[in-house]
């Protein structure tokens, strides 16, 4: 309780809000709590046969290594079947980790499956390489991909210079928010979920963490921020309604992807129904950070243009606002969820015996449809629910602008 206490004390947070974000965070301590509680799956027996398991298990796995390529010995195009020619390379590459760093190998890059021109590689080049498990060849080794990494965290560094250069401050805090997202997410939700954990009460814990504590960092510990956290906790448990509700209406089991499918063979049981509840919940989170501060910020705005403004008139006028931001962002959200599902559509149409009703009815169509619509409900709700928060606060306390 003590550490409870020094959090809120910390933030700064004024008395007229504090009784409400000390109700939403005891919210969040008993939903993390009860999630502690229903491990649903596992059980600490079962949990200890696992670790005892894990020194044999390991030795069934594939081992990964980055490399160098040294050298090209040969390359060229070879035969493998009648009329059937595919590029192959025959490459010296040396290891660059693991146990094995220093090692010398020698690979047939495309014996083992075709090689496009893509993937072909060059001196000097970093690559993945693969030690299969379970080879009957002790020093066996292929090619798997390039080695970006490195590139990716460039390309990563750049986007954060350019938010940081542009917005200077507000930058730095929003970099601060999106790493703590996404260290609660690859830290606290994924490995309880790996441990048997319900995906659902975990994804909803962590998505209250995250509102609250990336709406502080990455828009400033002022009342401005906690009338949008207000209102994006109460847009967030109507999502969680309509999720459900959806969910449920349509007759979606989670399984409608071939990564669903395959965590079902992955070691731990997981509840892919409340995966899918849960990463529809995940993907709403980033919807209302943006709605809510923008709407609460119009709202504040206005009511610093003209004080004398009433509840209701500062209800209208921010309105008025929400609604173009609803219809723009309702587009750029479909857009967004067709982008990166794009190759698999493809793939769907390339399927001419698949009318379109039966690709509308296929679970995995379902599953997007269903996600943008919880997402853009939420949406939708989140405008009328924030700008009636930021109108109530700001007409009836009169409350003065904060600047950061």
């Amino acid at each position: 309780m003590l550490l409870y206490e020094r959090l809120y004390s910390y933030f700064k947070i004024t008395s007229l809000y504090s009784s409400y974000m000390k109700k939403l965070l005891t919210v969040v301590v008993l939903v993390l709590l009860l999630s502690d509680l229903t491990s649903t799956h596992a059980t600490t027996t079962e949990f200890d046969q696992r670790e005892i398991n894990t020194s044999t298990t390991t030795e069934l796995q594939d081992h990964y290594f980055r490399g160098t390529v040294i050298s090209i010995l040969e390359e060229g195009k070879k035969e493998v079947e009648p009329g059937v020619v595919q590029d192959y390379q025959k490459v010296e590459i040396e290891i660059n980790d693991g146990d094995e760093k220093g090692k010398k190998i020698i690979i047939d890059h495309g014996a083992l499956f075709a090689i496009e021109q893509s993937q072909k590689v060059v001196v000097g080049e970093k690559v993945v390489l693969v030690k299969p498990a379970g080879s009957a060849k002790q020093n066996f080794y292929y090619i798997t991909d390039h080695y970006r990494l490195n590139n990716i965290l460039v390309i990563i560094a750049l986007f954060f210079s350019l938010a940081i250069f542009f917005t200077r401050k507000r930058g730095l805090t929003s970099v601060l928010g999106l790493l703590f997202s996404t260290a609660v997410i690859f830290y606290g939700i994924i490995p309880l979920i790996l441990k048997g954990h319900s995906p659902l009460l975990i994804s909803i814990s962590g998505a209250m963490i995250i509102l609250f504590f990336s709406l502080y960092l990455s828009h400033g510990f002022n009342k401005r921020t906690s009338i949008a956290l207000l209102s994006s906790f109460i847009t967030l448990v109507i999502a969680i309604v309509i999720d459900l509700l959806l969910v449920h209406f349509s007759h979606l089991s989670g399984n409608g992807t071939e990564e669903a499918f395959y965590l079902q063979f992955n070691g731990t049981p997981i509840d892919l129904k409340g995966l899918l509840l849960g990463g529809i919940i995940i993907s709403v989170t980033g919807i209302l950070d943006d709605v809510t501060t923008a709407q609460t910020a119009s709202v504040e705005e206005i009511h610093n243009a003209n004080r004398k403004l009433t509840f209701k008139e500062l209800y209208r006028s921010g309105i008025s606002i929400g609604q173009e931001h609803i219809a723009s962002l309702i587009n750029t959200l479909v857009l967004a969820y067709v982008g990166a599902s794009f190759p698999l559509i493809l793939l769907f149409a390339t399927k001419n015996n698949l009318t379109l009703w039966m690709t509308l009815n296929s679970g995995f169509v379902s599953e997007e449809i269903v996600r943008v619509v919880v997402g853009s409900s939420a949406l939708i709700l989140a405008v009328p629910l924030s700008t009636l928060c930021a109108s109530y606060f700001f007409a009836k306390q009169n409350i003065p602008t904060t600047k950061d």
